[in-house]
C-alpha cells in the first residue's frame, strides 16, 4: 500500500517500485487525498482507495505488508501517523517513507532498482497523468520504517 498527497505524486516517487511489486503478485493500493485519474495506477497494476475512508474506518482489515507513506504527508496529517504508528507497533508491516530532506542522508536509505519494465511502465504512467517525464532514475529510494521521521515540533503558543 502507498499513501501519497496525489496518485501523481505517488507514481513520481514510487511508481516504478509499485509496478515490480504488482509484477511479483502483489496486490498494490494506493490512497492519495487527490486521487486524480486512476489510468496511471492501473498502468502500474495498482488500484485506488479511498484515503478518508481507509482513515477514518474501525475496520482496518487485513494490514499490509509494505506501506508506503509520503514523508510531507506523515508530518501534517495525524492520522496518517497514527496509521503508520499502529503498523510498527504490531509488527507486521515493513514501512517505507519518500521525500522529506533527511532522506538522503539517512544510513536507513532502502534503494530499490527498477526493472527496465517498471521504468517503462512508469514513464508511461507519469504521461497519463499529466507529470513530467523527462529523464527517470533507475533507483527509487525510501527511509526505512526504523528510522520514522518525528514530525515538526508544534509552534509554540507564548500564555498571555
Amino acid at each position: 500500500m502507498a499513501v501519497g498527497r496525489s496518485t501523481a505524486d505517488v507514481v513520481r516517487c514510487a511508481g516504478g517500485w509499485l509496478f515490480d511489486c504488482c509484477l511479483a503478485g502483489q496486490d498494490v493500493m494506493v490512497l492519495a487525498p487527490e486521487a486524480g485519474d486512476e489510468r496511471s495506477l492501473r498502468i502500474l497494476g495498482a488500484h485506488a482507495g479511498d484515503l478518508e475512508a481507509a482513515l477514518s474506518s474501525r475496520d482496518r482489515g487485513p494490514r499490509p505488508h509494505v506501506l508506503a507513506v509520503d514523508t510531507g504527508l506523515y508530518e501534517t496529517d495525524a492520522r496518517v501517523r497514527k496509521l503508520v504508528r499502529l503498523s510498527l507497533e504490531q509488527g507486521l508491516t515493513e514501512v517505507r517513507f519518500w521525500g522529506g530532506e533527511r532522506q538522503s542522508a539517512e544510513t536507513g536509505a532502502v534503494e530499490h532498482r527498477l526493472s527496465m519494465a517498471a521504468l517503462a511502465f512508469k514513464t508511461q504512467a507519469l504521461a497519463a497523468a499529466a507529470a513530467p517525464t523527462g529523464l527517470l532514475d533507475t533507483t527509487e529510494v525510501f527511509l526505512s520504517g526504523e528510522l520514522v521521521p518525528e514530525p515538526p515540533a508544534p509552534d509554540l503558543v507564548p500564555v498571555a
